[in-house]
Protein backbone atom coordinates (compact mmCIF):
# COMPACT_ATOMS: atom_id res chain seq x y z
CA UNK A 1 0.00 0.00 0.00
CA UNK A 2 0.87 3.37 -0.37
CA UNK A 3 1.91 6.24 2.05
CA UNK A 4 -0.31 8.65 2.12
CA UNK A 5 1.38 12.17 0.61
CA UNK A 6 -1.00 14.16 3.30
CA UNK A 7 -0.24 14.90 6.45
CA UNK A 8 -4.25 15.82 7.27
CA UNK A 9 -7.49 14.40 5.29
CA UNK A 10 -9.45 17.35 5.01
CA UNK A 11 -12.30 15.05 3.40
CA UNK A 12 -13.15 11.56 2.59
CA UNK A 13 -15.35 10.15 0.97
CA UNK A 14 -16.59 7.40 -1.30
CA UNK A 15 -15.89 7.40 -4.77
CA UNK A 16 -15.35 5.91 -8.69
CA UNK A 17 -11.70 6.48 -10.57
CA UNK A 18 -12.61 6.12 -13.83
CA UNK A 19 -9.15 5.20 -15.03
CA UNK A 20 -9.18 1.97 -17.46
CA UNK A 21 -11.80 -0.55 -15.66
CA UNK A 22 -13.67 1.99 -13.25
CA UNK A 23 -13.04 1.12 -9.58
CA UNK A 24 -14.24 1.51 -6.49
CA UNK A 25 -12.75 3.29 -3.57
CA UNK A 26 -11.77 5.72 -1.46
CA UNK A 27 -11.02 9.67 -2.56
CA UNK A 28 -8.93 12.04 0.14
CA UNK A 29 -8.64 15.73 0.29
CA UNK A 30 -6.13 16.39 1.92
CA UNK A 31 -3.46 19.33 2.63
CA UNK A 32 -0.92 18.28 0.10
CA UNK A 33 -2.71 16.62 -2.60
CA UNK A 34 -5.77 14.62 -4.24
CA UNK A 35 -5.56 11.24 -3.75
CA UNK A 36 -7.61 8.38 -4.65
CA UNK A 37 -7.67 4.28 -2.74
CA UNK A 38 -8.96 1.54 -4.59
CA UNK A 39 -10.60 -0.61 -1.63
CA UNK A 40 -9.82 -3.66 -2.95
CA UNK A 41 -6.66 -3.15 -4.56
CA UNK A 42 -3.67 -1.58 -2.59
CA UNK A 43 -1.79 -1.09 -5.62
CA UNK A 44 -4.68 0.91 -7.44
CA UNK A 45 -3.68 4.11 -5.79
CA UNK A 46 -3.90 7.82 -7.53
CA UNK A 47 -1.91 10.91 -5.77
CA UNK A 48 -1.71 14.68 -6.93
CA UNK A 49 -0.32 17.29 -5.42
CA UNK A 50 -1.99 20.60 -5.69
CA UNK A 51 0.84 22.15 -7.68
CA UNK A 52 0.22 19.98 -10.44
CA UNK A 53 -3.07 20.10 -10.63
CA UNK A 54 -4.14 22.88 -13.75
CA UNK A 55 -7.85 22.55 -13.82
CA UNK A 56 -10.82 20.58 -12.34
CA UNK A 57 -13.24 20.36 -14.54
CA UNK A 58 -17.18 19.14 -13.38
CA UNK A 59 -19.85 18.09 -15.44
CA UNK A 60 -22.99 19.51 -14.06
CA UNK A 61 -26.96 18.21 -14.27
CA UNK A 62 -29.96 19.95 -13.76
CA UNK A 63 -28.65 23.12 -13.40
CA UNK A 64 -26.02 22.26 -11.13
CA UNK A 65 -28.35 20.64 -8.63
CA UNK A 66 -26.01 17.50 -9.68
CA UNK A 67 -22.50 16.92 -9.99
CA UNK A 68 -22.15 13.14 -11.18
CA UNK A 69 -18.42 12.98 -11.93
CA UNK A 70 -15.33 15.26 -12.29
CA UNK A 71 -11.86 15.47 -14.62
CA UNK A 72 -8.60 16.14 -12.91
CA UNK A 73 -6.48 17.68 -15.90
CA UNK A 74 -3.00 18.01 -14.62
CA UNK A 75 0.09 20.53 -15.95
CA UNK A 76 2.02 17.30 -18.27
CA UNK A 77 -1.53 16.92 -19.78
CA UNK A 78 -3.13 13.72 -18.18
CA UNK A 79 -6.95 13.08 -17.13
CA UNK A 80 -8.23 11.69 -14.33
CA UNK A 81 -11.77 10.98 -14.24
CA UNK A 82 -13.71 10.72 -10.99
CA UNK A 83 -17.33 9.79 -9.57
CA UNK A 84 -18.14 10.47 -5.84
CA UNK A 85 -21.72 9.83 -5.54
CA UNK A 86 -23.62 11.69 -3.32
CA UNK A 87 -20.44 14.11 -1.92
CA UNK A 88 -19.40 15.60 -5.09
CA UNK A 89 -20.41 19.05 -3.92
CA UNK A 90 -18.42 18.85 -0.86
CA UNK A 91 -15.55 17.35 -2.09
CA UNK A 92 -15.58 20.04 -4.88
CA UNK A 93 -16.32 22.86 -1.84
CA UNK A 94 -13.36 21.57 0.20
CA UNK A 95 -10.83 21.54 -3.13
CA UNK A 96 -11.33 25.03 -2.98
CA UNK A 97 -9.54 25.62 0.06
CA UNK A 98 -6.39 24.64 -1.74
CA UNK A 99 -6.87 25.33 -5.33
CA UNK A 100 -8.07 29.06 -6.33
CA UNK A 101 -11.88 29.41 -7.58
CA UNK A 102 -10.97 29.89 -11.12
CA UNK A 103 -9.29 26.74 -11.47
CA UNK A 104 -12.34 25.03 -11.01
CA UNK A 105 -14.80 25.03 -14.20
CA UNK A 106 -17.96 23.89 -15.35
CA UNK A 107 -17.77 21.34 -18.57
CA UNK A 108 -19.21 21.97 -21.50
CA UNK A 109 -22.88 20.85 -21.52
CA UNK A 110 -24.26 18.61 -24.45
CA UNK A 111 -25.92 21.05 -26.38
CA UNK A 112 -22.89 23.52 -26.43
CA UNK A 113 -20.91 21.37 -28.31
CA UNK A 114 -23.24 20.40 -30.68
CA UNK A 115 -22.93 24.13 -31.13
CA UNK A 116 -19.78 24.49 -31.35
CA UNK A 117 -19.52 21.66 -33.85
CA UNK A 118 -22.15 22.77 -35.92
CA UNK A 119 -20.06 26.43 -36.14
CA UNK A 120 -17.04 24.66 -37.06
CA UNK A 121 -18.67 22.67 -39.93
CA UNK A 122 -20.10 26.29 -41.21
CA UNK A 123 -16.99 27.85 -40.67
CA UNK A 124 -15.07 24.92 -42.34
CA UNK A 125 -16.81 25.14 -45.51
CA UNK A 126 -16.55 28.77 -45.66
CA UNK A 127 -12.72 28.07 -46.05
CA UNK A 128 -13.71 25.41 -48.88
CA UNK A 129 -15.57 27.71 -51.23
CA UNK A 130 -12.91 30.66 -51.12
Amino acid sequence: MADSMNTRADLVVNGISYQGLNSYGKIMVGDKAFEYYNDRDVNDFIQIPWEEIEYIVADLVFGGKWIPRFAIETRQGYTFRFGASKETKKLLAKCRDYLPEERIVRARSAMENVKIGIGNMISGRRKEKK
